[in-house]
This record gives structure tokens, C-alpha cells and sequence, in this order.
């Protein structure tokens, strides 16, 4: 189940926030958000469940016992916890995720093993794994009590607002309201239109993106298929450069508008019932270097990785050599996280190459050009960097890079394409709007201007229930609602 989903919109969500208002206690309450978030995960993992229940409760009891070892002055204690749960944690996560993947990278290496075993991957193991390392880590360091009562720590792993698609929510940041919460008005009314907005970035562009991406490229499943590579090889080497140019930047509008909406959806549905998760996006197509773009884009995975690996590695504080080598740690991580295949590793070491080289010269020169030229800089960087992201076979990637130069011997555009271009033009342009926070800060100038405040409630009140209408009726009449975290 997605929250694009026609029977979480209009049967699950409703149902659970009636059940939910209804509720008198923060404890009835608790149990009501753990028996739905359960439910949902259910719907489309009923066998690994129970391993997300198995994971949470390996963790509490190790965190158990570091709080002990903490409270008798025991370290020795809390070492054993600690290492235990990121044993349990990293390797049920290596096991699910990368068999595969290192079988299959053997197996071109060396022959061997001759049979690649197939492991299917769990919906959302990389988020909740994450989550529940951040929680043993920060009880080991102090920063938080371990929790006493399993269940409450099983429903802040699986709740079913971030349990798939993020944002990592860290149980210190949640650990007051998991206990006592309230939404005012105010909050809930803020949490609706969040939440419709996303659905829309969701269905209404992002999808459309998608579309635009697979018409003008390849679809995902069609690139992944291995048996027709030749077929795929002959479809991109005949595609125009002009399509190829426009396929990728479909893409790059397609996984911020995907990704940014689940968590506004995410942040949406907490603020209904009281959680407060702080932001995953802060348009990063505005960034004018990379590092500041990975500051903006996913903002939960780069403070996990920041506080949980790269500071503990020693951050930047042991000179520069040990600085560029914790920063390729950590981007070799980063890409690794995002998907089992070696284009992800290289799309995370690509970013790598320029942070460093930013960290060595490049940043201070950035800051002094003028801002178009240093934006300008960055969107190539990320353009070809999604480009990486899109195809897992090289072969493949290297025959969109070339075509986009014509070094296929592409023609430079087609009537197909001109047609295609020019009914999207709008949508297009409607999508890179929507990238940027220009309607947010419109509102804002209209709320605070006296003439206009009317006019701003109004549209306040009446934009929400619009915007679902608007969802609802792209969800009926389209059956192309991808799930691109399936690989997390």
C-alpha cells in the first residue's frame, strides 16, 4: 500500500484518524497508530512483518542492555549491546539487500558461486534499519533513554507515515510525543494541506514525469531486463539528442517530486496527530555547489550518515587526507544505501569527486562568481548525475551519455519528438515551478499583506480539497503510479 493508493486515501486514512479522534488516552492512541502501521506494512509485506517486529525487538533488548550497562557503569555492557544490535541490524540488512548483489559480482568475477540466489527484498529495510541504528546509537551515547515498553518502540519503527519512504525519523526527535501529543486546529489544518499538496506533486506531476521520462528513454523494467539489452541498446541509440536531453531532465523533475511529496505526506499525516518530523527537502535545484545541494536534497539520510559515520570516522578534524578519505566512506555508503547495483556506487563516488574537489578549491571560487554561473554549475552536475542513477547496465548509460552529444549518429531531433515537446511544454514548465518555492513565497506575501488576506484564507480553505479532486481523478483514469523506493 502507497499513500497514492485509491483505498489508503479514501479507506485506510480516513478510517484510522476516526479511530484515532475517537481514541480518549495517548495509550489507546498508541496501540491504534501500532495496529494500522502493522496492517499497512502487512498489506504489501505479509511475511516480512515479522521481520521488521524480530529487528525492532532485537533492538530493544540490545538497547536494554546498554541502558543497564549505562546505569551500572558497566561499559563493557553497553559495547556488547551496541555491537550486538548492529550485527542484527547491518547484517539482516546486508543479507536482504546485498546477497544478491555481491553473488552476482563474484560470479562475473570469478565463476563462482554458479547459481545467484534470489532474496527478495523487504519494502523499507534500509529506512527502518536506519532508524532503529540511530536509536541503539543514540542510547549508547546518552543522548536518549532506551525505552522501556517494546510495543512503543515497535510503533515508532513502524509507523506507517515514514515506515517505506522515509523521512528516517530519529526516535530522540519523537521520543516526548510517542508519550504525549496533541494537534491544535491550527496544526491539523496545516497537516491536510501538506498532505494534499504532496499527493498532488505526487500524482499530478510526478507521475506525469515519470511518464515523460520512460516515453522519451526507457522504463525501468524495460532497462533492467537483461535478455533485451541489444533491443534497448537499438531504442536509445535511434532516439534524438533533443530526447535523450529532455528524457533525463523529465527524470531529474520525476525523483524530487516523487520523493519530496512522500515526505510532505509523511510530515502531513504527523502533523494531524501531533508528530512533529522536521524537513527532508529544501528545494535543492536552488543549491550553487554540490555540497550545498546534499545539504538541501534528503536531509535525514545526509545527518545520519554525517552523525552516525562520517563524524564518528573523525569527521574533518584529523587533516585533510583523513577528511577526503571519510568523505569517500561515506559516499560509498550513500550510493550503496540507495539500491544493490554498482551504477548507485558510482553515482555516490561521482558526487563524492565533486565534494571533495569543493572542499579542496572549487567551494571558495563558487561563493565568489556570480549565482547564475555557480547554479548554472550545479544542475549540469546533478543533470548527469540522475542519468547514472537511471540505468544499471553501463552499457547503457554510455549509449544515453554519447546519444546526448549525437555521437550515435542521432539526428538531433524528430517530428515525434517536436510533438511530444511541445504538448508537455506547460506541464513542463508547471513542474520546474513547483521545484522551486515561488507559490510558497507568493502565499506568504499575500498572508501577511492586509488587502490580500482574505483572498489568501480563502484559497487556503478551498486549495486542499481541490488539489485531492484533482489526485483523485489522475489516480482513476491512469494506471501509472510507480513506487520508486521499492529498492530501499
Amino acid at each position: 500500500m502507497v499513500f497514492s493508493n485509491l483505498f489508503f486515501l479514501f479507506v485506510f486514512l480516513p478510517l484510522n484518524l476516526l479511530c484515532y479522534s475517537l481514541a480518549k488516552t495517548i495509550r489507546t492512541r498508541n496501540i491504534i497508530m501500532l495496529m494500522f502501521s502493522l496492517f499497512f506494512y502487512a498489506w504489501g509485506e505479509p511475511v516480512y512483518v515479522f521481520l521488521l517486529v524480530g529487528m525492532a525487538l532485537a533492538d530493544w533488548f540490545f538497547a536494554r542492555l546498554i541502558q543497564k550497562g549505562r546505569d551500572d557503569g558497566k561499559m563493557f555492557l553497553s559495547k556488547v549491546g551496541l555491537i550486538g544490535a548492529l550485527i542484527v541490524s547491518l547484517g539482516l540488512l546486508g543479507t536482504f539487500k546485498y546477497t544478491g548483489f555481491l553473488a552476482e559480482t563474484f560470479h562475473q568475477l570469478t565463476g563462482f558461486p554458479s547459481v545467484i540466489p534470489q532474496i527478495a527484498l523487504p519494502i523499507g529495510i534500509s529506512f527502518y534499519t536506519f532508524q532503529l541504528i540511530s536509536y541503539v546509537v543514540d542510547v549508547y551515547r546518552g543522548e536518549v533513554e532506551a525505552q522501556k515498553k517494546f510495543w512503543l518502540l515497535l510503533m515508532y519503527v513502524s509507523l506507517f507515515h515514514q515506515c517505506i519512504a522515509g523521512p528516517i525519523v530519529r526516535y530522540q526527535d519523537v521520543s516526548r510525543e510517542i508519550l504525549c501529543r496533541k494537534a491544535s486546529r491550527e496544526e491539523i489544518s496545516r497537516g491536510i494541506s501538506r498532505f494534499c499538496t504532496g499527493l498532488a506533486k505526487k500524482a499530478l506531476l510526478a507521475n506525469s514525469c515519470g511518464a515523460l521520462a520512460d516515453t522519451l528513454l526507457l522504463s525501468d523494467a524495460v532497462a533492467s531486463n537483461a535478455a533485451s539489452l541489444s533491443q534497448n541498446l537499438a531504442t536509445l541509440q535511434a532516439r534524438p539528442v533533443l530526447s535523450l536531453w529532455l528524457g533525463v531532465l523529465a527524470f531529474m523533475f520525476q525523483i524530487y517530486l516523487d520523493f519530496s511529496a512522500y515526505s510532505d505526506m509523511a510530515i502531513g499525516m504527523g502533523l494531524m496527530i501531533g508528530f512533529h518530523y522536521k524537513e527532508n527537502f529544501n528545494y535543492p535545484y536552488l543549491s550553487r555547489s554540490v555540497s550545498e545541494f546534499w545539504r538541501r536534497w534528503h536531509i535525514s539520510l545526509g545527518s545520519f550518515f554525517r552523525d552516525y559515520v562520517y563524524i564518528p570516522l573523525g569527521g574533518n578534524r584529523r587533516g585533510l587526507p583523513r577528511t577526503i578519505a571519510n568523505l569517500f566512506i561515506v559516499w560509498f555508503l550513500t550510493g550503496l544505501w540507495h539500491g544493490a547495483s554498482w551504477n548507485f556506487v558510482l553515482w555516490g563516488l561521482y558526487f563524492f569527486v565533486f565534494i571533495a574537489v569543493e572542499r579542496l578549491f572549487l567551494g571558495k571560487l563558487l561563493e565568489r562568481i556570480p549565482a547564475v554561473f555557480s547554479h548554472l554549475y550545479l544542475l549540469i552536475i546533478v543533470f548527469f548525475g540522475w542519468a547514472i542513477f537511471r540505468f544499471r547496465q553501463p552499457v547503457l548509460l554510455n549509449t544515453v551519455l554519447g546519444g546526448m552529444f549525437g555521437a550515435n549518429g542521432n539526428p538531433l531531433t524528430s517530428f515525434e519528438f517536436n510533438t511530444i515537446f511541445l504538448n508537455h511544454i506547460f506541464f513542463l514548465l508547471a513542474a520546474a515551478i513547483a521545484t522551486t518555492p515561488l507559490l510558497k513565497k507568493l502565499g506568504e506575501r499575500c498572508s501577511n499583506n492586509l488587502r490580500t488576506t482574505y483572498v489568501y484564507n480563502a484559497v487556503q480553505l478551498f486549495v486542499p480539497p481541490l488539489l485531492l479532486l484533482l489526485s483523485t481523478a489522475a489516480l482513476v483514469g491512469n494506471s501509472y503510479n510507480p513506487f520508486l523506493y521499492f529498492q530501499f
